[in-house]
Formats: C-alpha cells, structure tokens, sequence
C-alpha cells in the first residue's frame, strides 16, 4: 500500500481540484464502530466498502464488517492483525493509526450523520465520474456512434447510480447473495398468500408459479382470440388494485402487496385498454359501453369504477412500435419517478430493433428478447411480454400450442424464464358446429356444454418450476379470466 498521509480532524490545501470528500467523516465513522460495534448496525444496510474515499479506510471497514457479521468484536487490538503490519500513515503504523481513530471517537450517537454523508459523496464522485466519461465519449465518439445510443447508456448508468448508489456491476460476495435469498423468504412469509413473487389476483396460475418472480421474463402467448390481452389485463389490474406499499428503513418504499405496473400497449390505444378493464371490473358488456347503450345504473357503476382506477397505481403507455432501447429508457424513468414492480408489453412482434437488425425480422426479434431479459434483471422487476403463435397451430388435429409454434421462436424460448399459453377450445369447437339433429351434432354439443367458459394457460416452461396446465373461467362478454370453481364446490345440478 502507497504511503498516505491522513491528518486526524485537519485540512491540507490542494494545488489541483480534489474529487469531495470528507476524511474526517470517514475516520469518526471507524472510531465510532472500532468503539461500539452496535454503531455498524446503524449504517450496515446502505453503506459499503467502496464508499469511503481513502483507500486503507476502504480496508479497515470492509475488515471490520466481517469480523462484525461473524459474532466477533472488532476493536484496535483484534482488527491490526488483519491489515498489513509494515504499511505507515504518515509518520505513524496502522496500528496506532487505529488507536487513534478509537481514541478520538465521537459517541455512537452521529453514526448515521457521518454514513449518510460518505455515502452522498461517494455518489457525488459516482456522478463526476459519469460525467467525465460522457463528455470524453462526446469528444471523441465513433463515426458509427449515434448521440442518442450515447444518450441511453448515460440514462442506464444514472438509473442504476439512483438504484444503489453503484452502477460498476462485476462480482459480489456470496454472502450479498444469500442476504437477498433470506430476504425474499421472509418478505414471501409476510405476502398474502405466502408467495415468493407478485400474485397475479388468479390462484390457479399463483399456485403453479408462485407469482410472477423478480427479475424474470415471462412470455404469454396464445393465436388470436384466444385472449391474450384479456388475461394480461386482468393480471395488470388485479396487481396495481391489491397494491399496499410498505416503508423500508432507509425511507424508500416497496411493495408489501401488489406493486405499481407499467402497462406497454402496442397493439391498442389507452382508451380501448381502459373500457376493457372497466368492463371487466363493473360486469358490463364492452360493446354496450362503446355504443352507449348502458342504462342509469350501469352508469353510476361504471363511474364508480374509473374513479376507483384513478387511485390505483396503473400506468399505460401506448407508444406504437416503441424499440427496447425507449421503452427501457421509460421503465427506468417511471421507476425512478413512481416505482415500478411489473411490465407488461402487449406485444412483442410490434416492437423494434435498432437500425442494424431491422430487415432481419430473426435477428431483431433475438434483440428485442435479450433486451427484455436484461432489462428484466437491471430493474428487478417481472417483464410479462405478449408474442404471437405461428399458423402452424390451425393445421394440427390438437391445437394445443408448443413451444415450437412461437414465432421466430428460437430467442423467444431461449431467453424466456416462463412460456405460458392461452388456450380454448370453445372457440375451435364454434366454427365446426355440424348439421342440427345428426349424431355428431349431439356429440358436439356435449363437448361444447363441457368447453363452454372454460380456459387454460398451458405452462409450457418454468425455470423455477414444473410445467402443467391451469383450468380457468372466461366470460367472453366481459373479456375476463378468473379461478375456476371444482366440481366439489359446485351446488348440485339437475339435469
């Protein structure tokens, strides 16, 4: 280690601007621990080793943490021996430098003052340090750089900056990892339901997937009118109506229940995604609300419901043809701005690549996929994504989709952590209605009686867990998926 020459509470002038900092902090800040370990306590959960501004003071709290966390004391006497005995500051060893810091130590009480303060000027350098990169990476960018990639990647790392207060990546301690296991366990513990991820508001599909996880990409495909958009709608709503937050020690604020959603709409415009939610939730028909036929009644409930909706934290954009590159730049404003805890993106062949895969529909989808998954860990949150099936589906006997029917299925299935597929056979069995009064015309009606309102969501890769299928209800008229009641609990029928 490079001699350093700390002076204790004093101040040397500088010939050339100095990066801020403030030594004394960090030194009261080890005094205080080195005196009463309770003190780390105190500023364990936001402050880290790359916070501290002096390399050895780096050393000594990374040191003591460890031995902390350990059940052991961490003092003068039992740390030096950790740290290299030949190395000086000043004029003096590390190990009375440490005596020192002990020696001169504030009491416990301004702990958290002087950590709030290391660590708002480490994110001050964070912040410079960006800075200086941007203007160097403007200076002398690349022909074949454009100014807006330039503009993202700054928006990424300030994201991340505003996220952790660290935007470096690279290795953690496996104890960080095993931190954030426990943590999640224990926030499944206290979630309704005792889930690990997000309920979706549908048993059935939180049974088999545990909720939608963090972090993971999960992609919802189905043909058209299956109902796509109407299951990933009911998920949405339920999610942002059950949101409950919870306040965090360090002031910020998550989700006990539910979560805030951001709702990408490709395909549809926010008016026609708002009446079908409004028509799912207040049971009226979405036909009937577009063509203005609804009574006084209906009226006062569909009332009702849009101000109920205005409450809940919900947000759509409906940006056609948005590339990953905007929409990961909005997902991490909304984040930054309003929280964010799912995605949603209805659909995935409507968006695009960059300029260097368009024409290449193969490719572009590969690029758009691997962005989503990225964009999935880098915010830690559940990205659900949409995606067409292939025709290949209508020329087979059983309709149930696979995973060979996505289109341009390769990155699709590669990159998703979750394959779900919607599927009725109600709407097959419809166009094949034989003529009135024949056998199979008996035969078909008894196999629609046992279609009718009835759905499922074929599981057709789950990382986390096994593959099956979840029964649903579909109410058609009001475009909405529900639980499916078991025969057990039905009354009983007569025939």
């Amino acid at each position: 280690m490079a001699e350093a020459v700390l002076k204790l509470h004093g101040d040397a002038a500088s010939p050339y601007r100095e990066a801020p900092n403030n030594i004394e902090a960090e030194q009261a800040l080890l005094g205080a621990i080195l005196v009463n370990n309770d003190a780390y306590y105190i500023v364990h959960d936001y402050l880290k080793p790359d916070h501290f501004h002096e390399p050895l003071h780096r050393e000594i709290y990374a040191k003591t943490s460890e031995m902390i966390r350990m059940g052991k004391i961490a003092n003068p006497v039992t740390i030096k021996t950790f740290l290299a005995a030949g190395d000086r500051v000043g004029e003096i060893t590390v190990a009375q430098y440490l005596a020192r810091l002990a020696a001169e130590a504030t009491t416990i009480i301004n702990t958290n003052d002087y950590g709030r303060a290391i660590y708002d000027l480490a994110i001050r350098r964070s912040l410079i340090r960006i800075g200086e990169d941007m203007v160097n990476v403007a200076f002398d960018a690349p022909v074949d750089m454009e100014p807006k990639n330039q503009i993202e990647e700054a928006e990424r790392r300030l994201f991340e900056l505003a996220e952790t207060g660290r935007y470096d990546g690279g290795f953690q301690p496996f104890t960080e990892a095993l931190t954030l296991a426990v943590q999640m366990a224990t926030a499944a513990k206290d979630r309704d339901g005792g889930l690990s991820g997000i309920s979706t508001g549908i048993a059935g599909l939180d049974r088999r997937l545990g909720g939608l996880q963090r972090s993971d990409l999960v992609i919802l495909a189905g043909r058209p009118a299956m109902g796509k958009t109407s299951l990933v709608t009911n998920i949405a709503f339920n999610i942002a109506a059950a949101y409950e937050p919870a306040q965090q020690s360090d002031g910020s604020v998550t989700a006990k229940n539910g979560g805030v959603v951001a709702f990408f709409s490709l395909e549809m415009s926010s008016e026609q995604l708002a009446t079908r939610i409004i028509s799912e939730q207040t049971e009226i028909s979405s036909s009937k609300i577009r063509r203005g036929t609804i009574n006084d009644s209906e009226l006062v409930k569909l009332i009702a419901c849009s101000e109920t909706m205005q409450r809940i934290p919900f947000y759509i954009d409906q940006t056609g043809g948005i590339s990953i590159a905007q929409l990961a730049a909005r997902a991490r404003r909304l984040k930054r701005q309003r929280g964010l805890d799912v995605m949603i993106i209805d659909y995935v062949q409507l968006m695009q690549g960059s300029s260097k895969t368009s024409g290449n529909r193969v490719q572009e989808i590969t690029e758009i996929t691997t962005g989503l998954k990225a964009l999935a860990k880098e915010l830690n949150v559940p990205i659900v994504a949409l995606s067409q099936l292939s025709r290949q589906v209508e020329s087979r006997d059983d309709k149930r989709p696979q995973l060979s029917d996505l289109r341009e299925s390769g990155s699709i299935e590669q990159d998703a952590d979750v394959v779900l597929f919607v599927y009725r056979e109600e709407y097959y069995l419809q166009s094949k209605e034989p003529k009135f009064g024949t056998q199979e015309h008996i035969t078909w009606e008894t196999a629609m009686n046992e279609a009718r309102g009835k759905a499922e969501v074929i599981i057709a890769k789950q990382r986390h867990g096994p593959t099956g299928t979840a029964p649903l209800a579909f109410q058609a008229e009001y475009t909405r998926f529900s639980d499916l009641a078991e025969e057990a609990y039905l009354p009983e029928r007569f025939e």
